[in-house]
């Protein structure tokens, strides 16, 4: 049992450290929500959203109150909607959208298919739909898994996926293509991610569940100052120690939360989950390492220690560590990011080489506008081939900025901030992402 004078020392964290819980995410099962068509579909999914989370924000707010511990967001993830879907997925959408407005949450997840090893009708009705439903909602999200260790890449959804986010930007260009903020393309994705904008309630998981997202960089910036000059080993035992308390907090939110709300707790991903203030940054606890700038040679080893004591003290801390649990890297959102990629210490190849190690992919970036749909594709099928054969999660969430070019400047505002356009290989891929097919999946995903 976890008692709260467990967290007393932790307020130092949420008071000078810019520790918090990121969010609590409620995921909900729309398979019941199935009908004959998808307008009934979508009215029984407006209705269920909105019953199953009409109390998540008024808990969340409470135990902000109660605990003097701020969450950040309140979110809903549902069922991949290409799952219930049929031939106008957008009145799913539109139903999502609203009822998350009606609610009260920040974001929903789950507008999205899991295509790692083909498509249905439903799925690429869907895929088409996504450019037109993401400039006409406001708090919907989706994500699309095209690979998986076990059936390697799907590369006509990579290549598709491409062409959907570069039309998305057209149709958003009067925000820089924010809508492609809203869309993430995974590989080996997980059922129970409590982030966004990648969220969704997978197949294998309960009616209603309760999950919980902590994040805390600034809490193990300000711990690795005090071993500055010491030792690997004594670097690596103080991330896991206080890796350790953010997820005891963590754990007691979820548990109360779940009480409260009359419904399972699920998981607590313990992922450092950067923002654009300062003293809120991952890079900033590479920089801390002894690195001059996030970047510099020694990044990639620095963030795989780093991402492997998150994972450990975590696990310590609690029975159920789940979703990614490990460090983002954003660059929009991660002040530190943010500056190594305006001077160009952090590029899109380094980039690449730390999703190697980290919890995610390629993150948030910003791109030039004329960047084609193949070379988005080919991005994109690179990310999925790391998480294929290192059988982990990766990820693509890139921005072609319409109009802008390489050293230009978008500001999406609020959490998901700002980014210089980052220069992308001008070589062509055409033959390569148009052959289609699969890739078929590594030797090593024979392990039954």
């Amino acid at each position: 049992m976890i008692e709260v004078n467990e967290i007393l020392q932790t307020m130092q964290m949420i008071h000078e450290q810019h520790f918090d819980i990121r969010t609590i995410t409620m995921g909900i099962s729309l398979f019941s929500c199935k009908g004959s068509t998808d307008r009934e579909t979508a009215d029984a999914v407006y209705s269920k959203v909105t019953r199953m989370a009409k109390n998540l924000v008024p808990v969340g707010e409470s135990l902000e109150q109660e605990l003097g511990i701020p969450i950040v967001n309140k979110r809903i993830s549902v069922t991949p909607v290409s799952m219930i879907s049929g031939e106008n997925p957008a009145l799913i959408a539109k139903a999502l959208d609203e009822a998350a407005r009606d609610v009260g949450v920040n974001l929903i997840g789950g507008y999205g298919a899991l295509m790692h090893k083909g498509s249905t009708r439903a799925e690429e009705i869907l895929l088409e739909s996504m450019p037109e439903v993401f400039r006409d909602t406001e708090r919907l999200c989706g994500s699309v898994n095209v690979g998986s260790t076990k059936s390697g890449i799907n590369m006509d959804a990579v290549r598709k996926m491409g062409h959907v986010i570069k039309r998305t930007a057209t149709l958003t260009a009067d925000s820089d293509g924010f809508g492609c903020a809203k869309i993430v393309v995974f590989a080996n994705a997980v059922e129970d991610n409590p982030f966004m904008a990648g969220a969704f309630h997978g197949p294998g998981e309960p009616e209603c569940v309760v999950n919980v997202g902590v994040s805390g960089p600034g809490v193990v910036e300000r711990a690795l100052k005090a071993v500055r000059g010491k030792p690997f080993d004594i670097l690596a035992e103080t991330i896991k120690r206080t890796a350790f308390k953010i997820t005891r907090v963590g754990e007691l939110v979820a548990q109360e939360a779940a009480a409260r709300l009359g419904v399972p707790y699920g998981i607590v991903d313990l992922s450092l989950a950067p923002t654009p203030a300062r003293g809120d940054s991952v890079a900033y606890i590479l920089q801390e390492m002894g690195l001059e700038k996030a970047g510099a040679p020694g990044t990639t080893a620095a963030l795989a220690m780093l991402n492997d004591m998150v994972k450990k003290g975590g696990v310590m801390a609690s029975s159920h560590v789940g979703g990614l649990s490990g460090a983002f890297i954003p660059v929009s959102e991660d002040i530190g990011m943010i500056e190594s990629a305006q001077v160009g210490c952090l590029t899109l190849e380094k980039l690449e080489a730390m999703t190697c190690v980290c919890s995610v992919g390629l993150d948030m970036i910003a791109i030039p506008g004329d960047t084609s749909a193949n070379t988005i594709a080919g991005i994109i099928a690179d990310e999925a081939a790391i998480g294929m054969v290192n059988n982990k999660t990766t990820a693509v969430r890139v921005i072609p900025a319409p109009g802008k070019k390489a050293g230009d400047t978008v500001n999406f505002g609020g959490l998901f901030g700002y980014a210089p356009i980052m220069p992308v290989n001008a070589y062509g891929n055409d033959a390569f992402v148009e052959r289609g097919g699969r890739i078929p999946a590594p030797l090593h995903s024979l392990r039954n």
